[in-house]
Parts: C-alpha cells; structure tokens; sequence
C-alpha cells in the first residue's frame, strides 16, 4: 500500500479503529504506531499528531471503550421499570457488551485504577458505574432495596457482573450463557440465596 502524507480525513479515528482491530486479533502486545500508520496508509510520524507513544494510544482505546459502554448503558436503562426489571436490562447490556469486547474491556479495566490516567478518562470510568449507583439510590428512595452506602451495593452488583463477564472471557462460560443467565443472577443477587420461611 502507498504511503500518502499526513493529510487524512479523520486520522485519530481511523488509527483507533486499526488499533481496535488489531487488539481483537493479536492483542495488546501487537499495537505498533508504526503498524498502525501502515494499516491506514499514512507516514510513520503522522500518528504522533494525535499519540505520543503506544500508551497514549492504549489510553485513547481505554477511554473510547468507557464512553461507548457508558452510551450503551444509558441506552438500556428504563428508570420507570421495576427494579429486577430494569437491573437485569442494564446487568444484560453490560454483560452482553464485555464479552464481545473482551480484549478492549481488559484495555480498559488495565487503565482503570492507574493513579496517572487523565481527567477525560476517569470522568469516562466513572460514567460507568454512576448508572448502576443511580439504579441503587432510585431502589433505595422507592423502598425496593435495604439501606446503605449506594456505592458500596452497586460495588456488589458490578463485581457479579465483571465476574461473569471474566467466566465467558476465560471459557468456563459460554458468551450466550453469560447473558442469558443474567435475569437468574439478577434475582439471586435482589433476593438472596437463604431459603425464606413460607
């Protein structure tokens, strides 16, 4: 492929959507800058315009990862559902979209508690679990859901999640399984596992 010069109509997307790619198929280790301006047929030196090195690109990846969860969440969340209801749509996006990115979601969840990320791509982090604390604190001003620390539960409830998520990445559970048994999680989470006198 020839290489043009820098002038590319999108740049920045085209060397994160390559990037995207690449790390579906070959995973992190692969990501190349110099790769990458190959595969989108511009000079080695353009994708410094937008990356100074392979870890702000990782980061651009992490943060892209983040804002489209965050907007597929958002997407799922019915507040004027009843709380299993309106859980398990959101435990099911959530679910569904790590498993068909889970060499992204494991970008994105390397970048997480790193103290040196940017401002940009904690705020997008923190778009994402503001949802499930959202959901927390509706349950709780309704009655649906004990009292407590709103982060704290919705800690609980990602943690189920991000676990099952992680069972279908690793293969103990298929992707399908994963979120069609999502509703079931759900319930046992919301109602608990000790049997209850009738």
């Amino acid at each position: 492929m020839p290489v043009r010069p820098y002038h590319h109509g999108d740049l920045r997307q085209a060397l994160l959507a390559s990037a995207e790619r690449t790390l579906l198929e070959k995973g992190v280790a692969a990501l190349s800058l110099r790769e990458l301006a190959r595969d989108v047929g511009v000079s080695h030196a353009a994708p410094g315009r937008h990356f100074k090195d392979k870890q702000a690109l990782v980061d651009a990846l992490a943060l892209t990862g983040f804002e489209r969860m965050a907007k597929e969440l958002t997407a799922a969340d019915s507040p004027e559902l009843p709380l299993e209801a309106r859980l398990t749509e959101l435990a099911r996006t959530y679910v569904h979209f790590a498993v068909t990115n889970a060499e992204l979601l494991e970008v994105m969840y390397s970048r997480k508690h790193d103290p040196d990320i940017s401002e940009q791509l904690r705020a997008a982090v923190d778009g994402t679990t503001t949802q499930f604390v959202q959901i927390v604190i509706d349950a709780q001003e309704r009655g649906e859901m004990i009292p407590g620390p709103p982060w704290t539960i919705a800690l609980v409830l990602g943690a189920a999640l991000h676990g099952t998520a992680s069972f279908a990445a690793q293969g103990t559970l298929t992707p399908e399984a994963a979120v069609s048994d999502i509703p079931t999680l759900i319930h046992h989470l919301l109602n608990g596992l000790t049997p209850r006198e009738s």
